[in-house]
């Protein structure tokens, strides 16, 4: 019997020897693979990853840019400047625990903040942190000085420099400058898309606001590389990207002007608008009371605020834009442009004023001369403001209607456009809006009190300087505006002036506008202000106001004028509005402050010496004493 050696089942494949060579074979093709995977991230796309990394690993730090100033009109007298400052910062994760406490007590000495505020800035759950967090902004330099003496006890403590606005002129015109802020978590919401950010200064209102992507300027930025707890890495540079200053404004506003406005109007509630009708541009915006912008800057900012607002004197109210009143008898200008127009009445025919009149069951008296007028014309009856005649043509000759026509004609009830927020539009009544909010008719006595500017009409005190402008200009008024040009901060070079634009063209015939304007000079020569507006330098042409507001014995004063009444072009004449509040005593004192606005300006004087041109310095005692 024969033995048999039995065959290997599967051949070479299945032996030991074989499934060690299929095991290098893919371990061979792996680490193949892998290695070339290894050079195509290393040496094909090394570059773009190690970019990437870098970036991964780089921290960027803010570097504020300063805001761009603001000038007088003649681009000379700085309005607003920045103020070298800087921003306290601290790294809490290089503040060893050991030592917080003592640190954040000698930071609360030196800084002047409480201890309590450091702590609220830098909680414990940023302790782990080596991002720089700010602890304060607007610091001096001599503060920054007594950290760096002794910068050995503040460990993680740094500062850059962070400039703030300096408001140089801190009196009236605060209302037009505005001041600036932190952003708000309300105003990020609404500005986001527009490239603001959480810890950006903004304009809060004024020109700060109104023009804020202008002065901001471009925030610059410093690199750096970090490792992933945040700490620097000193291996590589830093590199920066330079912040760009905001443009630089000049105004409209020419600050001698403003200056005499502020004086002239004085202590006393109410306004003061100068404005050149030929372009619209303001030369001088002042209203009364107002604050002191620089006090929004550290930290009892949000302390001074709150002082402001709960203020019974609105100091924060620009009076000239966002206060509305009855007009008076400035009014009577539109309803006497309405007869001319109309031809309602022929301008000598005469109406007796006994003194007062009865209507329905009131009796209407003359508030400007309680015996009365006698017989009055258009030219006499405005000149003396006779309120009987004018109930008397409004009510039976013009009518509701067309004297509304006209008090749009003239923009009132509209707002004018000016380049500041908040700006009211005033209101025009109508028929339609009794009966729909009171749910009554229109009555004769409702347009009786509508054609001397008494009763629902409000207007603010730059309406009624565009109604005065639409007279000088043949019926033109142009948008008042505060800004004039746009300057490189670096160059000074102009890079866009500001040219006039018309708002309003009236139908009104220039015949019509003729005649008013010598029936408005007549008011000063022969009529109700004829002894106070006594300025002999320039002829002016005007209309007072007298306001009721339930006191026996106070009323707004209103005082609308321009000059030369005459002038051939209007690029010679200005436009003066005072309006001075029933809160004050009463003193009727818009026509006096209006004449001594126009004796300094066409003199060439200061308010001092304009004043004792004029011989008032007996009525102004107080004057002297603006705070």
């Amino acid at each position: 019997m024969s033995s048999r050696i039995p065959e290997r089942i599967g051949g070479e494949e299945g032996s030991p020897r074989g499934r060690v060579r299929v095991f290098t074979v893919l371990a061979v093709s792996l680490f193949a693979i892998y290695s070339g995977y290894l050079f195509y991230l290393t040496v094909v796309r090394g570059n773009e990853y190690r970019s990437k990394a870098t970036t991964i690993a780089r921290q960027t730090t803010l570097i504020p840019s300063q805001r761009g100033e603001i000038y007088d009109s003649a681009y000379a007298v700085p309005f607003v400047l920045n103020t070298d400052s800087f921003a306290v910062n601290l790294v809490p994760a290089e503040l060893p625990a050991d030592r917080r406490e003592a640190v954040f007590a000698k930071l609360a000495t030196v800084l002047g903040m409480p201890i309590g505020e450091i702590k609220r800035r830098v909680p414990p759950a940023y302790y782990h942190l080596y991002q720089a967090i700010q602890l304060l902004g607007s610091v001096p330099y001599s503060t920054v000085t007594a950290l760096a003496e002794r910068i050995d006890e503040f460990p993680g403590l740094s500062w850059q420099s962070k400039p703030v606005r300096n408001y140089l002129e801190t009196g009236s015109l605060t209302h037009v400058i505005g001041y600036v802020g932190d952003i708000t978590r309300d105003e990020l919401k609404l500005l986001y898309n527009q490239g603001y950010k959480t810890g950006d200064v903004i304009g809060k209102v004024g020109i700060e606001k109104q023009y804020d992507r202008l002065l901001r300027g471009a925030d610059g930025h410093e690199y750096r590389t970090v490792d992933v707890k945040g700490r620097n890495v000193a291996v590589e540079r830093k590199s920066i990207d330079p912040p760009v200053m905001g443009s630089n404004l000049v105004l409209t506003i020419d600050g001698a002007i403003q200056k005499i406005a502020e004086k002239a109007l004085g202590p006393r509630m109410g306004s003061a608008l100068v404005l050149r009708p030929a372009t619209g541009e303001v030369l001088a915006m002042v209203s009364y009371p107002w604050y002191n912008p620089n006090h929004f800057s550290g930290l009892s900012a949000g302390d001074e605020y709150a002082k402001l607002l709960a203020d019974p004197n609105t100091p924060l109210l620009n009076r000239t834009i966002q206060s509305s009143y009855p007009p008076a008898s400035t009014f009577k200008t539109i309803i006497t442009a309405g007869v001319l127009e109309e031809k309602a009445i022929p301008t000598d025919k005469k109406i007796l004023c006994p003194g007062e009149i009865s209507y329905g069951d009131r009796v209407f008296k003359c508030w400007t001369k309680k015996p009365g007028h006698g017989w009055v014309d258009l030219e006499s009856g405005l000149a003396q403001s006779c309120d009987i005649y004018f109930w008397t043509i409004g009510r039976d000759y013009l009518g509701v209607e067309r004297i509304v026509s006209y008090a749009k004609e003239f923009g009132l009830g509209k707002a004018t456009g000016i380049d500041l927020a908040g700006e009211l539009e005033g209101f025009v009544p109508t028929p339609q809006w009794k009966e729909r909010r009171y749910h009554e008719k229109w009555l004769g006595g409702d347009t009786m009190n509508l054609s001397i500017g008494q009763g629902y009409m409000l207007v603010t005190p730059l309406q009624i300087a565009d109604m005065m402008a639409m007279i000088v200009n043949d019926g033109i008024v142009y948008r008042p505006h505060l800004l004039k040009e746009v300057r490189d901060p670096s160059s000074g070079a102009l890079i866009k002036r500001f040219e006039p634009e018309e708002i309003l063209h009236s139908r009104i015939s220039k015949e019509t506008f003729a005649t008013l304007r010598a029936d408005l000079r007549a008011v000063v020569t022969e009529g109700t202000p004829r002894f106070v507006i006594n300025t002999k330098v320039v002829g002016v042409a005007g209309k007072t106001g007298t306001a009721e507001v339930g006191l026996k014995d106070r009323w707004h004063s209103w005082f609308a004028a321009f000059g030369p009444w005459n002038a051939t072009d209007p690029k010679d004449a200005i436009v003066v509005v005072v309006m001075v509040e029933a809160t004050n005593q009463w003193e009727w004192w818009a026509p006096y402050a209006t004449n001594i606005i126009y004796q300094a300006i066409f003199a060439g004087q200061t308010y001092d010496e304009a004043v004792d041109t004029l011989g008032l310095r007996n009525l102004i005692p107080r004057q002297e004493r603006i705070e």
